[in-house]
């Protein structure tokens, strides 16, 4: 069991995808930042998701884009010149009580890095360390990474994210498959936002997914769907409005 009480709602990269303003009116803050992340756990969640990406000197970053703006590579780059939040720091920085998804966003160039260079093996001992102090949850598009990691971290939940309309009859069994605990499906996956007669009804889907040993996390419901999810049985939640699925489940 990955969540205490569900649906858990966790916050999209702290506080949201791009830049939120907090309730209370403070000054907005950016994503896969450290305020953003507190701002999400001032918001009342106990649940934060982080993205994480490999810099050109072997170093952890916050970033979901490949790319900083302006278009330069983060591989290319090292972390001092990115200007992006260390991985290190942000777990050092966030309390120990709080939660953290990690999705990891590998890159091309660990198709041909030596493997002690590839996302995953530099991300391994950091993942060691931190599991001692907090929950947490590792999330990926890259399904090597996840038996990568499978294999080297077994105490640590792992999901497998899947992209917008990808079909939960591929999602639910692929999960499976692969010995994971969790499957993390875009709401564009779920039927409610974009209709499709040949998908299962999201709680039939859940259900199943639910006897073959995995969590349902869907990512991102808005405000006004976040009960319907809830109805479905999922277990938790990315969300971008915090405060409004927070009202939406209270």
């Amino acid at each position: 069991m990955i969540f205490e009480k569900s649906p858990a709602v966790i916050g999209h990269r702290g506080l949201g995808s791009g830049d939120r303003t907090p309730p209370g009116g403070a000054p907005p803050v950016a994503e896969n930042t450290l305020p953003s992340l507190l701002a999400a756990v001032d918001a009342g969640l106990g649940w934060v998701e982080i993205d994480v990406t490999r810099t050109a000197d072997d170093h952890l970053v916050l970033r979901h884009d490949p790319t900083v703006e302006g278009g330069d590579h983060i591989v290319d780059m090292p972390a001092d010149a990115s200007g992006l939040p260390l991985l290190t720091e942000i777990f050092d920085a966030l309390p120990a009580d709080v939660a953290v998804d990690v999705d990891v966003k590998t890159v091309l160039e660990d198709a041909v890095a030596a493997p002690s260079r590839r996302t995953g093996a530099l991300l391994l001992p950091v993942l060691k360390r931190e599991a001692r102090r907090r929950r947490l949850l590792v999330t990926s598009f890259d399904p090597a990474l996840l038996v990568f990691l499978r294999d080297e971290l077994p105490d640590v939940p792992l999901g497998l994210l899947t992209w917008l309309r990808f079909p939960m009859w591929h999602a639910v069994p692929a999960a499976a498959g692969l010995n994971l605990q969790a499957i993390a499906v875009h709401t564009g996956s779920c039927g409610f936002e974009h209709p499709d007669g040949r998908l299962r009804p999201l709680d039939h889907c859940v259900d199943v997914a639910h006897q073959a040993g995995l969590d349902v996390i869907a990512w991102c419901p808005a405000a006004d769907r976040a009960s319907d999810y809830a109805a479905a049985g999922v277990d938790a939640m990315v969300v971008n409005d915090v405060p409004g699925v927070l009202t939406a489940l209270a």
